[in-house]
């Protein structure tokens, strides 16, 4: 394996790539490859200080349990999220092109376990908000 990439945009020559294939690149996912490299040293809601009032019903190991993605950081196509500062705690399944806002507080459901995500949610069922 040569590990080259190829370029849709560099398919063909300059003049002809307009008229063949003008959105060569569209929809393509550039930049740091694999889900959220931002998680391998990550910012907690422990760490955000504006969300303790937020999360007030949350104990300090549970807020460094809770990875907040940094503004900037793409979000992956197909991956569920919740955003923290949406008032009706919908999570919400991410498209290729959407990025964390800075005014945004954005978690990963793959990083939080179960119970304590359905917690993020709002959700006071006690058989869905308990560990194992």
């Amino acid at each position: 394996m040569s590990g080259r990439i190829d370029r849709p945009e560099t398919k063909h020559s300059a003049g002809p790539q307009q008229d063949l294939n003008p959105d060569a690149s569209k929809g393509m996912n550039d930049g740091l490859s694999g889900p959220h490299p931002e998680l391998n040293n990550p910012r907690t809601a422990h760490d955000v200080k504006e969300l303790h009032d937020l999360l007030s019903g949350f104990r300090d190991d549970e807020l460094k349990r809770i990875p907040v993605l940094p503004p900037g950081s793409r979000l992956e196509q197909g991956a569920t999220y919740l955003d923290l500062t949406d008032a009706e705690r919908a999570e919400f399944t991410a498209t290729g092109d959407m990025q964390v806002l800075a005014n945004e507080w954005v978690v990963p459901k793959s990083a939080v376990d179960y119970p304590l995500w359905n917690r993020l949610r709002g959700l006071t069922n006690p058989q869905r908000t308990q560990g194992p």
